[in-house]
């Protein structure tokens, strides 16, 4: 397995509220683990809300002594909505915050995938690449009831509003996904940094090319910052069936 993970602060934002964790090693009875998170609040409560629910949601999987990777990502990720739901009822400065999350463990040929929120999941091999998340904001709900064109939706001043967050209620509606990987499949995990900056068909040009994926991840948040790098941008790029493994 190969694993690269880089995140950026943009050209607009003073803080990152984004946060990431990479383990090809074991974590708890998961193999594996790779999560995404955006952080929404106020001053530094984005921050510690991201923060917040990743460390939360790990310590939790290693505590867990469920086999099944679900179960395990589940449990883990309602004790993080529960956490940080905690603190922003008892701190008034962080009223209000949530988080994204895209949760991701690699058993044997599956992808066992989580989410919350609009921060994304892709599957890429050197010929296409499919979003397997599906995005939690107001904008692609009406795109998918077909009140709103892609297009449209692409540049509609509303797209960043989120219907679902880790810590936004006392509860958390989470979806999740299994997909079958190839000798081929790299998996992309990302911010809407990059997703609102980069177009998908560009995204997949590079995701999909011949480019090491530590070169593809960078080159992806380079384009979202020379896009305008509207917000923070975090990627993880992995390689499923290699051997070597380096993180950022």
């Amino acid at each position: 397995m190969k694993a690269y993970s880089v995140t950026d602060v943009g050209q607009c934002r003073r803080e990152n509220q984004d946060y990431v964790f990479v383990s090809q090693q074991p974590i708890g009875n998961l193999p594996n683990l790779f999560v995404v998170a955006d952080g929404m609040g106020g001053h530094n409560a984005g921050d510690y809300a991201s923060r917040c629910a990743v460390t939360v949601l790990t310590e939790s999987v290693k505590k867990d002594m469920s086999f099944n990777p679900i179960k395990i990502i589940r449990h883990a990720i309602e004790t993080a909505n529960e956490q940080v739901f905690e603190q922003a009822s008892q701190d008034p400065s962080k009223a209000g915050m949530g988080t994204t999350l895209v949760v991701v463990t690699i058993v044997g040929h599956y992808a066992y995938v989580a989410n919350v929120g609009d921060s994304r999941m892709y599957l890429a091999d050197d010929r296409v690449m499919v979003q397997i998340t599906r995005d939690h904001s107001w904008i692609a709900e009406m795109v998918r009831r077909g009140e709103l064109s892609r297009e449209d939706a692409k540049n509609h001043p509303d797209k960043n509003i989120i219907t679902r967050a880790v810590g936004a209620g006392s509860t958390v509606n989470i979806d999740f996904f299994d997909v079958q990987l190839e000798e081929n499949s790299r998996i992309l995990m990302c911010t809407d940094g990059l997703s609102n900056m980069v177009e998908d068909e560009t995204i997949e040009r590079i995701i999909s090319s011949p480019l090491d994926i530590e070169q593809a991840a960078r080159h992806l948040v380079e384009l979202a910052n020379e896009n305008g790098g509207k917000d923070n941008i975090s990627v993880i790029a992995i390689e499923p069936f290699t051997n070597e493994v380096k993180e950022c």
